[in-house]
């Protein structure tokens, strides 16, 4: 460009008197209003659509900010940029000032996830590594702040650059959320749902700090190594296997197997140990009692054991009717498997009334997220 029609161009523009901002894109959140070297026109008119918010900045100062409407700038909506100017009886002149205009639409289906896996302790599989992603939701809620606190003299501010800063701290807190939770490793899974209400909570304050609101927070899986998840079901059969029954069955299917083994005398031998080891086992179930069930011997008097402690039995309502009684670990498998819910309504021998089961004390280690109390100051 030469300097004629840089000078024609300065001419052309060297007052504003229309200050507004069309979105043509769908990740931009900040856009600072450009100019050539011109000055805002006293009387001039901002136009801040649906969806938007204008920041204005003097000198690095936050000056006044902007909600959709069409304004005519001077003394009387400019307050705070005309004390900072030091405009007591109004201004005619042009002035200086940066405009930011802030895209306060809901920014949805944003990515999170843990680049590496982290370490849970769990009591009975010991140290495990999960990972976890899923999608948030959020939108400027202080449109000033952000401006001020985050994009700074940023021109054009997308959701890119936020979200990078965004996803640290979401995997930050919802390590040390899960981390507190303290739940069996196999109810991570199933309890997806109440884990992202508990991991909103956390996080909002910190997304509030910056202007930011957290609207909604997924967690779409929580996922182990392969060898852990094996383990798991392996302990969930035999936790569920009457494991007589098992030793019976096994002991019949091994003697099943010598006795079709032609080998000879190595076969003959394992049959007849299998079967001596079986004869034993049915002679346990079926000797008369106080005599010993292999050589019929008198059997030495024991102290008999204290009766066992009686389990609490609950009832608990679903679809408008009253279910159970159940014990404490079939209620956690409900809860587990949502069949019922933190508003589930329970009962159980000594309490006046229903209760919803997030308010039952003892229940309570089903929604996670329980943390101490902080300790008394001295």
């Amino acid at each position: 460009m030469d300097i004629f029609n840089e000078i024609k161009n300065k001419l052309s523009h060297e007052f504003i008197d229309i200050i507004e901002w069309l979105d043509p894109t769908n990740d931009t959140i900040v856009h600072r209003f450009e100019r050539y070297q011109n000055e805002i026109k006293n009387n001039a008119k901002l136009i801040v659509r649906e969806g938007q918010t204008a920041v204005f900045i003097n000198e690095g100062q936050l000056a006044d900010v902007f909600k959709p409407g069409t304004y005519t700038l001077n003394t009387k909506n400019l307050p705070i940029l005309t004390t900072l100017k030091g405009w007591k009886y109004g201004f005619d002149s042009p002035f200086k000032a940066e405009v930011y205009f802030v895209n306060t639409r809901l920014f949805t289906d944003e990515k999170w996830g843990t680049k590496n896996p982290f370490m849970l302790s769990d009591d009975r599989f010991g140290l495990v590594e999960i990972r976890a992603f899923g999608t948030y939701s959020f939108r400027i809620g202080d449109a000033g702040k952000f401006v001020v606190d985050v994009v700074g003299t940023d021109a054009n501010f997308t959701s890119y650059e936020i979200n990078e800063h965004l996803k640290s701290l979401i995997v930050t807190r919802f390590t040390d959320t899960v981390g507190e939770a303290n739940l069996p490793i196999e109810l991570y899974a199933a309890n997806t749902s109440e884990l992202s209400e508990t991991c909103q909570e956390v996080m909002q304050p910190e997304f509030g700090r910056v202007g930011i609101e957290l609207e909604r927070f997924y967690i779409e899986n929580v996922s182990m190594p392969e060898e852990l998840k094996k383990e798991i079901f392996e302990y969930s059969r035999l936790d569920k296997l009457d494991m007589v029954k098992l030793s019976q069955f096994k002991a019949a299917k091994a003697m099943e197997a010598a006795a079709k083994n032609e080998g000879g005398t190595a076969g003959a031998g394992m049959g007849m140990g299998m079967g001596f080891v079986l004869a034993q086992q049915m002679g346990n179930m079926m000797a008369p009692q106080g005599q010993n069930p292999v050589f019929g011997a008198q059997k030495v008097d024991t102290p008999a054991p204290p009766p066992m402690p009686a389990q609490t039995m609950y009832y608990y309502g679903l679809n408008g009717q009253q279910s159970g009684p159940v014990t404490f670990d079939r209620l956690k498998e409900l809860f587990a498997n949502r069949t019922i819910n933190r508003e589930t309504l329970v009962w159980k021998q000594g309490m006046q009334n229903w209760t919803a089961l997030k308010d039952v004390d003892e229940l309570k280690s089903f929604l996670g997220g329980n943390t101490p109390p902080p300790l008394p100051t001295a």
